[in-house]
């Protein structure tokens, strides 16, 4: 049996699979494993700091993860995970680590990080806490700020010739549900087609749907933080009929 079969079917047969690899591949094994939402394997597997820490953060161990981060250069990858753990713990400097990242990723010229950084500004612009529901966004103004966020990501992916990012598509349908629901549900479906099992990108997307059990079935699959994902589980704030958009931002994106 190969390992992402192996992965798929559950924690015996993973090990098995890896245990069968030629050292040579065995620290492949480890990302295949956080991709296909088995963080733990990850851990049990890896010795590299940047991918122990992601793993840590899926499992909302925002601790582990800082330590594993705390010998790290300051430099876009270990930068976008301490903003993450930042925003899973719901820190008050999240929305400086998230924009530290991002100058970062540009300076770098490392995509990855940039798309990474501009999901967390996102879900910054969208979380912005109102006093009567914290958590939730204050109204459509945060949704199209939200947009602009996700705007360069995109364009990473559209200057790569690649596939938008799932978890960016994801972030993107919960900023587009408000604006305007038919193109929300259209991107939801996308990333929810390329989101990997048990991964914030497929939680996030089956939300969006109106599918929380099957959110949840997900979440619990990947070993996935409610962190992660319970801010965009609340009801969405209705609001007054909004200002035209922007080309590019919801009349576009869901194209990517």
């Amino acid at each position: 049996m190969d390992l992402t079969a192996a992965l798929t079917l559950g924690e015996a047969e993973a090990r098995a699979a890896c245990a069968a690899l030629p050292p040579a591949e065995r620290a492949h094994a480890a990302a295949h494993a956080l991709r296909l939402g088995r963080p733990h394997l990850t851990l049990d597997w890896s010795g590299d700091p940047l991918l122990r820490a992601a793993a840590h953060l899926r499992l909302g161990d925002t601790g582990a993860a800082r330590q594993e981060l705390r010998a790290q250069p300051n430099a876009a990858r270990p930068a976008v995970l301490n903003a993450r753990a930042a925003r899973l713990d719901g820190s008050p400097d999240a929305a400086a680590l998230a924009a530290h990242a991002a100058r970062l990723a540009r300076a770098e010229g490392d995509g990855n990080a940039l798309i990474a950084a501009a999901i967390l500004n996102a879900e910054q612009d969208l979380f912005r806490a109102s006093p009567e529901r914290p958590g939730v966004a204050a109204d459509r103004v945060a949704h199209f700020a939200a947009l602009r966020s996700l705007a360069e990501g995109l364009k990473v992916a559209e200057l790569t010739g690649q596939p938008a990012d799932p978890h960016l598509l994801a972030v993107l349908a919960h900023a587009q549900r408000p604006l305007n629901a038919r193109k929300a549900a259209a991107t939801a479906a996308k990333a929810l087609d390329r989101g990997e099992p048990g991964s914030p990108a497929r939680v996030l997307a089956l939300l969006a749907l109106d599918r929380s059990a099957d959110a949840h079935a997900q979440a619990q699959r990947g070993s996935l933080a409610a962190a992660w994902w319970e801010p965009f589980a609340l009801p969405p704030v209705s609001a007054a009929r909004p200002p035209a958009t922007a080309p590019g931002t919801d009349g576009t994106a869901a194209d990517a």
